[in-house]
């Protein structure tokens, strides 16, 4: 057995079992007597809903069942509820109209919930679904942000006017403008951030139980199922906790989209309840282009005043934000504490303003996708960046410099809210600088001229903010949930442990990780060490897997449950060696008697722990299991800098990124292989975002891109081989001085190729260009030979 410990690249051990097709996913499970839901769902964006005949689909072939919001409106099933409340510039609390699980008087966007219908047999419930007979009297659809807020524009909700479901701001508007009014410089620049469909390999899928007691059983694609029980249970069916397990097995995937409550849930477990028998559902994926929470879309200006020596003044950005039809899990929250927080970046700006206006549109809510509004920070403040190089004459990496947080600044208190408590920007600038050979572009960008090739390189130097806390500022600024993680530790009787935690692994890699961390501290070989997660019935209450939490708030929650169970072996180990307790230490598995050859192996004192004959029991409880609660001081700043180098094909205006480099600073690194494996596929999703992927719905409310055969993914070919290197700072706040590395890739990626596209285009008068940026685009700035249409 070699080295298992913090830094070791050990393999994954979940690998072995996905590789030999043993995963445990949600459509794999078959239960006894299970029945098929399919729902039907609006085909069109906006409509009353005048009628829904039933008859014939009730007396289909192997139909059971058919529900509509009726139904469950009339057993006081409550609507989807929302998990962050924003508040108005005035103090006002946001619009937060009704979402109920099957929709009832109106459907809002083309996918709405509208009635399910349940039989023996997958197909006899889509056979059976085709019967049904709705009668609907179309509205005007509100498609874009735009169209939301334009004079005279149709309500998505008759009760929200102008379809604003909150107008907020963070920031000193006054000194914002003072210093605009005396700078030398004022760069400007509009900029939209294109909407996105997650996409997971796995889709969503859930099954509904309840046996003869009226005990429910959920399983579902989640990436926090007490989360899902606490929605569901207390806001929607009205179960009670101990009545309501909630389990998530093995998930193939989710980047954020698979956080959320989604009325598929709620509609199979009361359906069970009635039914009294298994319901299941599985998403094709055509359903999850249009149910799937989508992410991104927003439309900003932002501006940059600075003085005649290029430093930054102050800095200004209105956003218009889209919510979706109805507000999900989390959706305000992304584009007001999870964005406008994170303008400052990586540079000392002193006076920052932003105003951001969220709408509702006839569109699928949007929420958190990979990132989760720090990519929309990063991406608007790194193209303005380039853009005020562009403006004024400046060398793109020697204004970073001269605008980057100095290294001895930390901590450093930024004008929008945050504290970062450590970085060196400097320093990951430097490393990614040399790995991509930067000095020696030109010659690159000569080379590929002669081969009528077109070559730019750009660069992002980001920051991004992980394991969202304290759960009691959180809670002030609008949070509807606690933001701490739990971790039990079972130190079995012959010495091997199980870890129970709140958060879930859905190809992260925590069963290897967490097992890193007990061998670590343990000294417990990794082979002995079982991760269990998923399942509420098992695990204590916990928060689950998003914005790249696991291991700075689970994993932090580890370490002092670990302490717990050192602590408690010290006692225990005391009696059995007639020592101190102040005199036993434990190193490498062992406890010891400080300066005595005297010590008992870890699995000596577990054994001893559960067979208490030579301890006090009225001193020592039996048993060796622990608990720890962990809630951050803080949140956690990984950062870094991004360098893309791309060639575009000047005849077709195809772009290729033919070099990548990512060296990101997050903390200490436990696992250096899954490091650069969350690293890569972060990045792939970014080159996705900037070059390649786009959710359009048309002027009428269709969604466009409704399949893989209009909406683009990024593939092999599309992404090159990624450099992916480290520079470390560490965390000063959390047990472990880690900071999260699960988004950095789609975060710091984006503005790199859109920044490369420019500079290889800089030759047309090329000042920005939106995502994506298409061969279809590109060719056309290039046959015009003039900047106009480089942006829709």
């Amino acid at each position: 057995m070699g080295f298992e410990g913090i830094g070791a690249s050990v393999k994954r051990k979940e690998d072995g079992r996905f590789l030999a097709g043993r995963g445990n996913y949600v459509d794999d499970m078959r239960q006894t007597g299970q029945l098929h839901a399919v729902i039907k769902r609006s085909d069109r964006p906006h409509a009353k809903i005048l009628s829904i005949d039933t008859a014939a689909a009730a007396a289909a072939p192997g139909v059971v069942a058919v529900y509509t919001g009726a139904d469950m409106a009339a057993e006081g099933i409550g609507g989807l509820p929302c998990g962050w409340q924003i508040h108005n510039k005035d103090g006002s609390p946001m619009a937060e109209p009704p979402h109920p699980v099957l929709a009832v008087g109106k459907v809002r966007h083309v996918g709405d919930s509208v009635a399910v219908v349940i039989a023996e047999t997958r197909q006899q419930a889509k056979d059976a679904a085709e019967l049904l007979v709705i009668d609907y009297e179309d509205l005007p659809a509100i498609a874009s942000v735009r169209d939301a807020v334009a004079p005279g524009a149709a309500r998505v909700h008759d009760e929200v006017a102008d379809n604003q479901c909150y107008d907020w701001h963070i920031g000193d508007k006054a000194i914002v403008d003072a210093a605009f009014a005396r700078a030398k410089h004022v760069v400007k620049l509009d900029l939209l951030n294109n909407r996105l469909i997650p996409n997971a390999m796995e889709p969503r899928a859930a099954i509904g139980d309840c046996d003869v007691a009226g005990n429910y059983t959920l399983y579902t694609t989640s990436q926090n199922p007490h989360v899902i029980r606490l929605l569901m249970g207390a806001f929607v069916l009205h179960i009670p906790e101990h009545q309501l397990r909630v389990v998530a097995p093995d998930v193939g995937g989710g980047f954020g989209s698979k956080i959320y409550h989604y009325a598929e849930e709620a509609i199979v477990t009361w359906a069970a309840g009635k039914l009294r028998r298994p319901v299941r559902w599985t998403a094709e994926r055509s359903e999850s282009f249009i149910t799937d929470a989508h992410g991104r879309d927003h439309d900003s200006t932002a501006e940059m005043a600075l003085d005649e020596a290029g430093n930054f003044l102050a800095l200004r950005v209105r956003s218009l934000c889209n919510m979706g039809a109805y507000l999900s899990t989390f959706g305000p929250a992304v584009p007001t504490y999870l964005y406008a927080t994170l303008l400052a970046g990586v540079y000392k700006t002193p006076a920052i303003y932003a105003e951001v206006r969220a709408v509702f549109t006839n569109t699928v809510p949007v929420d958190a996708y990979r990132g989760a509004g720090r990519p929309e920070a990063t991406y608007l403040l790194e193209r303005l960046v380039d853009t005020i190089a562009h403006d004024t004459g400046l060398d793109r990496v020697e204004l970073r410099r001269r605008n980057f947080i100095p290294a001895d600044a930390f901590p450093y208190q930024t004008p929008v809210a945050l504290q970062y408590d450590s970085g060196d920007y400097v320093a990951t600038l430097e490393s990614a600088l040399k790995a991509a050979d930067w000095a020696g572009f030109p010659a690159r960008r000569r080379a590929a001229a002669a081969r009528g090739k077109l070559r730019g390189i750009g660069m992002s130097t980001y920051v991004e903010a992980c394991g969202i806390a304290p759960s009691h500022v959180v809670g002030s600024l609008g949070a509807r949930a606690g933001l701490y993680e739990v971790a039990e530790i079972r130190v079995h009787p012959t010495g091997s442990v199980s870890v129970f935690t709140g958060t879930h692994s859905h190809g992260q890699g925590h069963e290897t990780t967490f097992a890193q961390l007990i061998a670590a501290q343990l000294g417990v070989p990794m082979s002995q060490v079982d991760v269990v997660h998923g399942d509420t019935a098992k695990i204590p209450f916990g928060m689950g897997t998003y914005g790249s939490r696991s291991l700075p708030v689970g994993g932090s929650a580890i370490v002092k449950a670990v302490d717990k169970i050192i602590a408690k072996g010290k006692k225990i180990a005391a009696h059995l060696m007639e020592a101190s307790v102040d005199d036993i230490e434990f190193k490498d598995g062992k406890f010891t008697v400080i300066g005595t050859d005297r010590s008992k192996a870890l699995a000596e004192i577990s054994l001893a722990a559960y067979v208490p004959h030579n301890y006090p029991i009225d001193e020592l409880e039996p048993g060796l299991d622990e608990t720890a609660f962990y809630d951050p001081k803080n949140f956690t700043f990984p950062g870094g800098c991004h360098i893309c180098e791309i060639e575009i094909d000047a005849d077709t205006g195809v772009p290729h990124v033919v070099n990548f480099v990512a060296v990101d600073d997050v903390g200490r690194v436990i696992n250096p292989m899954i490091v650069e494996g969350q690293v890569q596929g972060g990045v792939a999703q970014g080159i996705g975002q900037a070059l390649i992927e786009n959710a359009v719905y048309d002027s009428a409310g269709q969604l466009v891109t409704g399949s893989f055969m209009d909406y683009n993914m990024p593939r092999a070919d599309n992404v090159p081989n990624i450099h992916v290197g480290t520079e470390t700072t560490l965390c000063t706040h959390n047990p472990l001085g880690v900071k999260g590395c699960g988004e950095v890739g789609a975060i710091g990626s984006p503005p790199a190729v859109i920044n490369a596209v420019v500079d290889a285009l800089s030759d047309y008068g090329v000042r920005h260009i939106d995502m994506p940026a298409s061969p279809q685009k590109i060719w056309s700035i290039i046959q015009a030979g003039r900047p106009a249409l480089a942006a829709e």
